[in-house]
């Protein structure tokens, strides 16, 4: 079973939201009982505040409910997130292009099942990306993207030789193909995971590096 880690950010992210969460979760009780619930003082002062877990090593603190709210993580997508779904939108069509070519010219079943798992797999993707952008504004007219900046794409010669190849000759080719195109799309995921802001691309990123780990170990053994 493959076991995802979450990036230091997230969880930071993750506690804070934790403590807000804590904090409404507390503010209901005191409503609930008419104000027998007692909450912590904050420190320094007086009302009611919420203990927040600290970073491992780190003691945890008590937050005012004004705390509370400031230090809830910024999820504001910026151009590192926007440019990450763009390009992957494009690098996937492209990915799809060659499993489609794989239905009627590949020689073997593995190829085939492998094919068909990477159209079941980043199909989806493409149209969460999509949303996402939307979500945030970035019309369908923005969403292009220069398929020479992004690494691991097969070239049209490249692509050609795949239409034109069949049986063992496609196998070898798709394999080698797509190898370097997985390979690619964690080198842009991570790039996404180290300079991005946004949790909802992080998640995806997260999920393209693991399963597309996964996806290149299995294409070496054939």
């Amino acid at each position: 079973m493959l076991i995802r880690r979450r990036s230091p950010r997230l969880r930071g992210s993750l506690v804070t939201v934790s403590a807000v969460v804590a904090l409404l979760a507390l503010g209901a009780c005191d409503s609930a009982d008419g104000g027998t619930a007692k909450t912590h003082k904050a420190a320094g002062g007086s009302g009611s505040g919420v203990v927040a877990p600290g970073r491992p090593g780190e003691p945890a603190k008590t937050l005012t409910p004004e705390e509370a709210v400031r230090a809830a993580p910024d999820n504001t997508p910026n151009s590192a997130d926007v440019s990450y779904a763009r390009m992957m939108i494009v690098h996937h069509g492209q990915a799809l292009e060659m499993t489609r070519l794989a239905t009627g010219r590949a020689g073997s079943t593995p190829v085939k099942r492998l094919a068909a798992r990477i159209t079941a797999t980043q199909q989806p993707e493409i149209e969460a990306m999509h949303g996402w952008l939307e979500s945030n504004g970035v019309a369908k007219s923005q969403e292009g993207h220069d398929h020479g900046a992004m690494p691991g794409m097969a070239t049209p010669e490249q692509l050609a030789e795949l239409r034109a190849a069949k049986g063992k000759a496609f196998d070898a080719l798709f394999v080698q193909l797509m190898i370097t195109h997985h390979q690619g799309a964690i080198t842009m995921a991570t790039e996404a995971l180290s300079e991005g802001n946004n949790v909802q691309i992080e998640e995806m990123a997260t999920d393209i590096v693991a399963q597309q780990t996964v996806e290149m170990d299995r294409m070496r053994s054939f």
